[in-house]
């Protein structure tokens, strides 16, 4: 993907729609609660549920709120039963949608991605029919300023990695298989601080919308993101940087 912020974009606008709506601290209380549940409540031996925690607390998630998060997932308090589930949808002109989320109640889920799927013209689409399009995998970003390009790339291949992408000014962005993933623990024990690690998916088949398709695009984008329910959401169209779709 051309351009400066690549791991910007495949990011999909992660934060700033959820500050403005005021709906962060419910994903990142399910966040944590579901990696607790998945792997245990200590974020030692648990590496989801430790950068669960982390982005958590960069995000001024209350101490408390982290604490009964994990509670409940690990089976200590009261709890809902979130399914991880994936759902895929289209635009016209070629545009796919990967939407993941976290549901307790999958009728109200649908209904809700569906509202917003065909409000903005496009619609859900069956398994499989859009998910060829994207690469799961693990996403590592490390500033610039922890190593030179040799000795992260070095690092970083040598764990595992699929691909260290050095062509940002601010950081090096590295690819690992989803089963490698543990690869941010062993830079961290190399001296090396993580900026941000997370699973993704990465469009393999671009779309190139024109402006009206795009600005349609955002705004699915930013519908899905207001919805509790969704996790992250995915798009096979390079997106502008926000500072430039005013």
């Amino acid at each position: 993907m051309a351009g400066h912020s690549k791991w910007k974009n495949i990011r999909i606008r992660k934060g700033k729609q959820d500050a403005i709506r005021g709906n962060l601290f419910t994903k990142l209380g399910r966040e944590i609660q579901v990696a607790a549940k998945m792997g245990g409540a200590d974020p030692d031996t648990n590496l989801r549920l430790r950068l669960a925690i982390d982005k958590a607390k960069e995000n001024s998630l209350p101490k408390e709120n982290i604490e009964r998060a994990i509670a409940k997932g690990s089976g200590a308090g009261e709890s809902e039963n979130f399914e991880e589930l994936t759902y895929e949808g289209v635009l016209p002109g070629g545009i796919a949608f990967m939407v993941d989320v976290y549901s307790d109640n999958k009728n109200r889920t649908v209904s809700e991605l569906r509202h917003c799927f065909s409000k903005n013209g496009g619609s859900m689409a069956e398994n499989g029919a859009v998910a060829w399009q994207f690469k799961q995998c693990g996403q590592i970003i490390v500033d610039r300023s922890q190593g030179d390009e040799d000795t992260i790339t070095l690092l970083a291949l040598d764990g595992g990695a699929d691909d260290v992408k050095t062509d940002d000014e601010e950081v090096f962005v590295i690819e690992t298989p989803v089963e490698n993933f543990h690869l941010c623990t062993t830079l961290k024990s190399g001296g090396v601080e993580v900026k941000e690690a997370q699973l993704t998916r990465i469009p393999t088949n671009l779309a190139t919308p024109g402006p009206e398709e795009l600005a349609r695009t955002i705004r699915l984008l930013d519908a899905l993101e207001d919805l509790d329910d969704v996790r992250q959401s995915f798009v096979n169209v390079e997106l502008p940087d926000e500072d430039d779709e005013d």
